[in-house]
């Protein structure tokens, strides 16, 4: 019998958050029962759990709270789950839960965002964890390199990003003018580089200033947000350029936009790429993490070089230039995220590793 519940910290609308989802979702026909906890907070997400899925919010409101622990553990016990499958940075919460129950499984789920910067990642008591983790699953080539090298667990493997768009009633409606819209989603973070993004539509509004950029994910309302929300000030981009904070119906949000952006310093592999695909909009992303595993060539989108405000510039007044090469290249990478990040590929690697480790 195959019981697994997926573990996350909260369920905000970041990738991590909306793959430990999709996984719960997928998974709830193929094994005997699938389950979600959001350890320290809820979010937009919840709303996009099957009914199906068994859910559990601990309210978690420490690294060493004893009683969301006991919490849990009562749960996995009740409901007979002997696999966790932990994402990102609920690893401690998961050891901790093992050392009460020495015969869980825990597959560890590295997603990792900032991994051109690995030589700076705090690595101790992830790799003091990762004596106590089953298995390890990375989402890139360098996370993967990373785990083997630096954590002490024997069983390390890369897993594709799936991506499945969600089937959340419409309810957002996007500003500017039909037709001449870029999307970037992406929550409100530095490795995100919204300043280079910002500078690069600069760029397009001389030649095309009736296109507008459209800002969705996450406003952490840190420095970082007021430093991206200051530069609009300043350079008086008010009327080219809005944010929409965290939103659940991104397929329709993608349906009212005809280009896709990401300007990011790293990545691992963004889920907002892959959206894009499935989402058909012609693509511009920067050459970080797996991005030019997805778009590897000029007939699938563009790829620049980040932290480069000029070439980002230049790929998106290209395909605002190109409509013809927008459609296409939309549709071919469409058919190759469809291909290649499926769900069934991944979810029967997923099952053998629960059932066996």
């Amino acid at each position: 019998m195959t019981k697994v519940i997926q573990l996350i910290d909260s369920l905000d609308a970041g990738g991590a958050e909306r793959l430990a989802v999709t996984y719960a979702n997928i998974l709830t026909n193929k094994i005997d029962g699938s389950y979600l906890c959001a350890t320290r907070k809820e979010g937009l997400l919840k709303s996009t759990i099957k009914d199906e899925v068994g859910f559990l919010f601990l309210n978690k409101k420490s690294s060493l709270d004893y009683n969301a622990l006991k919490q849990f553990n009562k749960y996995l016990k009740k409901n007979n789950i002997k696999v966790v499958h932990a994402h990102a940075t609920s690893f401690f919460f998961a050891t901790l839960a093992k050392c009460l129950n020495p015969k869980l499984k825990i597959i560890w789920h590295d997603h990792y965002g900032d991994s051109e910067q690995l030589n700076k990642r705090p690595k101790w008591i992830l790799k003091f964890c990762s004596l106590f983790f089953n298995q390890i699953f990375s989402v890139n080539q360098r996370l993967f390199d990373w785990a083997k090298n630096q954590l002490w667990c024997n069983d390390v493997d890369y897993l594709r990003n799936i991506v499945a768009l969600d089937g959340v009633e419409a309810s957002t409606q996007l500003k500017g003018t039909e037709g001449k819209r870029v999307l970037c989603l992406a929550n409100l973070r530095p490795q995100k580089d919204h300043i280079n993004l910002f500078k690069a539509f600069q760029r397009v509004l001389v030649k095309h200033s009736e296109w507008t950029l459209h800002c969705v994910g996450k406003d952490f309302e840190d420095n970082y947000s007021q430093t991206v929300k200051q530069f609009l000030v300043r350079n008086k981009l008010h009327n080219s350029i809005y944010f929409y904070g965290s939103k659940s119906d991104v397929k329709n949000i993608m349906s009212q936009c005809e280009i896709g952006v990401l300007s990011s310093k790293s990545e691992g592999l963004p889920l907002a790429l892959l959206e894009y695909g499935l989402g058909e909009l012609a693509t511009v992303v920067t050459n970080v993490g797996d991005c030019n595993l997805v778009i590897d060539s000029n007939e699938l989108g563009l790829i620049v070089k980040s932290e480069n405000d000029v070439a980002l510039s230049k790929a998106l007044v290209y395909y605002i230039d190109n409509p013809l090469q927008r459609q296409k290249t939309s549709s071919n990478l469409k058919k190759k995220v469809i291909e290649d990040y499926s769900k069934d590929a991944v979810v029967q690697k997923l099952i053998k590793v629960y059932s066996t480790k």
